[in-house]
């Protein structure tokens, strides 16, 4: 099972009680993780700066700063019986570069954060700076919707094959990082575990076409014997991970698959739904190794859809836009 080593929380000061906190302080227990506490500041924009008035935007962020940090103070105060090493830092800048510069820096193994919300966008429940953190933070990345229970009832990860890849499970990493972390999160959170796997025949609407000369059954026989391709692909992959890691684990919490015809685009966030899933694990990065595709479509489509926690992971040779947008913003 993978082991967390530093957790780095984006905590919102202005509460003790939130849904990331006891999230993060349950992992760095059963760790034994140090767990950093943080929280951004922004520098006062441009056109406060030409004001001239008093306060100062530097006195104005010096005090702002100060107030954070005696916030985050308190909340290390009141975690200090869990027996957990806790840092506290305030960090001033855009939020998701001094978040990732952070993890950068620190090398952090996962960031935990409560979902923004992003209001009057039906279905979509995380602001700019989760997306962005999930775009280009290294590290996996929780962003934590609470429905009111904090509990982490079902989860499910959300698996994807590249027909052009190897199916050497040992050559598919980031399948492999992603069963890992539902499966830990699973065990920790006493969860029930759903792995989907969405599939298609290729080119099938023209092979239905009567140009192509095959009949109905012909091209219904092709699609079943590529679901039961991908379903045996799906539990060669789910049993060669328990094999190579936990096998008691993996029997322990007994993962459902769902091998399911379609566009992930629509199966994923349907499948959350259809479930109650309270997370859902998806890899963010684009297959196509452009540089600046550091999320892909299909997976910025599903978080756009979903109305639960979600958290993203990346592969191993992942190498994000971070110091091409920093010096964006900065310029």
């Amino acid at each position: 099972m993978r082991r967390f080593t530093r957790i780095l929380l984006v905590e919102n000061p202005a509460s003790t009680r939130s849904a990331s906190l006891q999230k993060a302080v349950l992992l760095a227990k059963n760790h034994q993780a140090s767990l950093t506490i943080c929280a951004v500041v922004e520098p006062a924009p441009s056109v406060m700066r030409k004001v001239g008035s008093f306060p100062t935007p530097a006195k104005m962020l010096a005090l702002a700063v100060e107030e954070k940090r005696d916030q985050l103070a308190k909340i290390a105060a009141e975690l200090v019986e869990t027996g957990i090493s806790i840092e506290c830092q305030v960090l001033v800048g855009k939020p998701f570069l001094e978040i990732t510069r952070r993890v950068r820096e620190n090398s952090h193994d996962l960031v935990i954060k409560d979902a923004e919300g992003a209001l009057g966008l039906k279905g979509m429940i995380f602001g700019s700076t989760d997306m962005n953190l999930m775009r280009v933070c290294p590290c996996p990345v929780w962003i934590v919707k609470s429905k009111g229970d904090i509990r982490v009832r079902r989860i499910l990860a959300a698996l994807d094959r590249d027909v052009e890849d190897s199916k050497d499970f040992a050559e598919d990493e980031l399948n492999r990082r992603m069963l890992e972390m539902a499966t830990t999160l699973a065990l920790a959170e006493f969860s029930e575990l759903h792995i989907v796997h969405a599939w298609r025949l290729e080119y099938e609407s023209y092979l239905r076409s009567p140009r192509m000369g095959l009949s109905k059954e012909e091209v219904d026989s092709m699609a079943e014997e590529e679901k039961a391709e991908r379903t045996q692909w799906l539990e060669n992959l789910v049993n060669t991970f328990g094999t190579s890691s936990d096998r008691d684990a993996t029997v322990h919490l007994e993962p459902q698959l769902h091998v399911t015809k379609g566009d992930a685009r629509r199966v994923v966030p349907a499948t959350a739904r259809d479930l109650d899933i309270d997370l859902v694990v998806v890899g963010t990065a684009s297959r196509t190794g452009m540089p600046g595709f550091f999320i892909g479509n299909t997976a910025e489509s599903i978080l756009n859809q979903i109305d639960c926690s979600v958290l993203t992971i990346k592969p191993p040779a992942f190498v994000g836009p971070f110091d091409r947008l920093q010096t964006e913003m900065e310029s």
